[in-house]
């Protein structure tokens, strides 16, 4: 007993020896600044959802059909069901085992083994068979918390997985709320360009009733159709732009390309720039999707660590077997074919030769790696902000000068054309002020959606819809 003792002892003392916590690595959080750069100074404005366009039929039609069917949000649905598989899986770990077996074993032997004759009246049967059937069980009792920490990495893997589907769910949103308000932009384009056509026609009609009636050169007339053929031409280049949006919409949302284009024809007001929100950057902590699954995968990595740290202690085990044995099957089920037994095995390290501590050192470098892509994801959340504040702010300064711009030169055209009419002015100034005015509608369109657009930026930089789940 004292032998056993000993043993005992000794193999828990150089256990110990590999024994020792985890390494501590520094992952403290990134500073952050007190507020954005470019937000505006005006601590009033919209609610972040109010800078969607979801006022817009097509935009509501397609997001409900990208989140029924898009393959991108089934990739992330997906991915979630493996990490819940994991967690299942890591959970089922810590609780006991229990099999079950039977067998039947013929047995055939020499009566000779024996080395000489049996006594008097003994006998052996030299062949039998043998019936068995057992019910096993076996437990770890996961003294040091190495199956424990498993588990917590593996649901932590599973919020992370959760919260990544959120991120897609909330791009998959942004590029469709883009898609919708580029093909907005582009009938908005087309209107003004139809505009221009329409005068620089009225202009190439006049020009032709001077030229027949011989107060004016030809040279007028050509000039006029100059200005109407780019009008043209800039209206038919819109349809490789639709083309573009409407191949990209497929994808998104894994419709057919002529249900996109019906959802699409539906009508909708002009669209207003509602004021963006002033958020703190503290917010994307709790808000961005990405910087939540990173916080996560780093937590993930923080159990990983503490599991292998684990493995340095010792494992105690305890098992168990109830069964039947008999050689006869009409005896097997007899009270004296019950056969049992109970015990307990305890595995400690002794010498692994570095095996242990370079899952320690990889473990660690893991947790680093989560720690070094959880601030990559804090600070590409921070300069997303910044991105999108700053385009609003630049986009509406570009848009308010588009739209006086065009105001004046419309006006510019009017004036010129009414003193051409009166015999004021001579058809070139004309001609040059509606050139000033062409494009000055389409200008104007253009930077209306480029500042909606920037609104969507900034609904995703800031978090978009708040993750509420781990399915999207």
């Amino acid at each position: 007993m004292n032998a056993r003792l000993l043993v005992l002892a000794s193999a828990l003392a150089l256990g110990a020896c590999v024994a020792g916590p985890a390494p501590e690595i520094d992952t403290s959080l990134p500073a952050l600044p007190e507020r954005f750069a470019f937000a505006p100074d005006a601590a009033t404005g919209e609610s972040l959802a109010a800078l969607l366009p979801s006022e817009d039929p097509a935009f509501r039609g397609l997001t409900a059909l990208a989140l029924t069917d898009a393959p991108t949000l089934a990739e992330a649905v997906a991915r979630i069901e493996i990490a819940r598989a994991g967690v299942a899986r890591a959970g089922a770990e810590r609780l006991a085992s229990i099999g079950g077996d039977a067998s039947v074993t013929g047995v055939r032997s020499n009566p000779d083994q024996f080395g000489g004759p049996l006594p008097a009246g003994a006998a052996v049967d030299s062949e039998r068979l043998r019936y068995g059937a057992n019910v096993t069980a076996s437990w770890d009792t996961d003294l040091f918390g190495r199956l424990r920490a498993r588990e917590q990495a593996a649901q932590a893997r599973l919020d992370a997985a959760g919260f990544a589907a959120a991120a897609v769910r909330n791009a998959l949103l942004a590029e469709i709320a883009a898609a919708t308000i580029d093909w907005r932009t582009l009938a908005a384009r087309q209107t003004a360009l139809e505009q221009d056509l329409a005068a620089a026609e009225e202009l190439m009609r006049l020009a032709g009733v001077r030229e027949r009636a011989g107060i004016a050169p030809g040279f007028d007339r050509v000039r006029a159709e100059g200005a109407a053929a780019a009008s043209r031409s800039r209206i038919a280049a819109l349809a490789s732009e639709r083309a573009r949006i409407v191949g990209r919409l497929v994808a998104l949302t894994g419709q057919q390309g002529q249900l996109v284009v019906e959802v699409l024809a539906s009508s909708v007001t002009e669209p207003g720039e509602p004021a963006p929100p002033v958020a703190l950057p503290s917010r994307l902590l709790t808000n961005r999707p990405d910087v939540l699954a990173a916080a996560a995968t780093l937590a993930a990595e923080d159990a990983e660590l503490a599991a292998a740290a684990a493995r340095r202690f010792p494992q105690l085990t305890l098992s168990a077997t109830l069964g039947l044995l008999s050689f006869d099957l009409g005896d097997l089920f007899d009270e004296d074919a019950v056969v049992g037994s109970a015990g307990g095995s305890l595995l400690a390290p002794l010498l692994d030769f570095g095996r242990i501590q370079a899952d320690i050192d990889a473990a660690a470098a893991g947790k680093r790696l989560a720690f070094a892509s959880y601030r990559d994801a804090v600070f590409t959340a921070l300069g997303d902000a910044e991105t999108a504040y700053g385009l609003i702010a630049a986009a509406d300064r570009e848009l308010a000068a588009a739209q006086q711009e065009r105001a004046s030169v419309d006006r510019a055209a009017r004036l010129a054309e009414t003193r051409f009419r009166a015999g004021l002015s001579d058809f070139l100034t004309v001609l040059e002020a509606r050139r000033t005015a062409d494009a000055s509608g389409e200008r104007a369109a253009a930077a209306s959606g480029r500042a909606l657009r920037a609104r969507v930026l900034l609904w995703q930089a800031l978090g978009g819809t708040p993750p509420t789940a781990t399915v999207p």
